[in-house]
């Protein structure tokens, strides 16, 4: 078998999350009263999702086996992480999966 060099553009502007379609699902709102975080994780079941903190870290991790569809085989692995600001309460961290697979996390601001 032969291989054929694959020419990438990896410009930051392209490379936010890897399954956004360059569509802006991934979306960070950091306001006086809470801390957000919302992305695309339609490709993911909830037990396939894994969002944790870790120091002063929010951690998201997405993964699923391999799989077979009419295209073939694949498998998919995604990890996030996001610094939380100084004045996030983690105490009330918490994440909703929506019925469109948007993936949203928040926290309460300490007062």
């Amino acid at each position: 078998m032969s291989q054929v060099q694959v020419q990438h553009n990896w410009n930051a502007d392209q490379w936010d999350w890897p399954l956004q379609h360059n569509d802006g699902v991934v979306k960070v709102h950091n306001t006086p009263e809470k801390f957000e975080v919302g992305l695309d994780a339609s490709f993911f079941t909830p037990k396939e999702i894994e969002v944790k903190i870790v120091g002063n870290n929010l951690v998201i991790h997405c993964r699923h086996e391999e799989r077979t569809d009419q295209f073939g085989t694949i498998t998919r692995e995604i990890s996030r992480t996001y610094h939380l600001p100084n004045d996030v309460d983690v105490q009330t961290i918490h994440s909703h999966l929506n019925k469109n697979g948007v993936l949203k996390i928040a926290a309460a601001k300490k007062r």
